[in-house]
């Protein structure tokens, strides 16, 4: 069996969509990174969800429409993100994830929370004072890492 791309383990834009959507719709009544997101484009999930299908080895629609994973750090530049807040939005991205449709096998969410960690790290690090894009930076691929696939029941035999 061919070992299926992270993006299309979770069900592609159609999975990513509604748990980005419900996330900022979470993240909108926070007490905590409501402010932070307040002025937030009506498209700003949509925005999130290519970029995460194109991180899990989905189409190139974020790096194609939106300008790749310098933009994306762009966007995180002199924000001041604390580590509070990175393990708030964590936190409810990771409950959007729970709540949806998207599998819930162990392996699929090590890799996601694998990459959730990296990424919102990474976050805060560009969020702080002399923080830089490089316009280089490549669009970081995530996969299945030590799990190395799907979870799939061995039945006996």
């Amino acid at each position: 069996m061919a070992v299926p791309s992270l993006y299309e383990w979770i069900g592609g834009m159609e999975t990513l969509v509604p748990l980005t959507t419900e996330f900022y719709r979470r993240v909108r009544h926070d007490d905590e990174i409501g402010p932070i997101f307040r002025h937030m484009d009506e498209n700003h999930p949509a925005h999130v969800a290519a970029f995460l299908a194109e991180v899990f080895g989905g189409p190139k629609l974020y790096s194609q429409h939106h300008g790749g994973h310098p933009e994306m750090i762009r966007h995180h530049l002199n924000r001041h993100l604390t580590e509070r807040q990175r393990r708030r939005w964590l936190a409810l991205l990771l409950d959007s994830y729970e709540d949806s449709d998207a599998p819930h096998d162990p392996e699929f969410a090590s890799a996601l929370v694998g990459y959730l960690e990296w990424g919102s790290r990474l976050a805060v690090l560009n969020s702080q004072p002399g923080a830089k894009v490089v316009q280089e930076a490549p669009m970081p691929v995530w996969g299945w890492g030590e799990t190395g696939g799907p979870y799939i029941e061995k039945v006996p035999q």
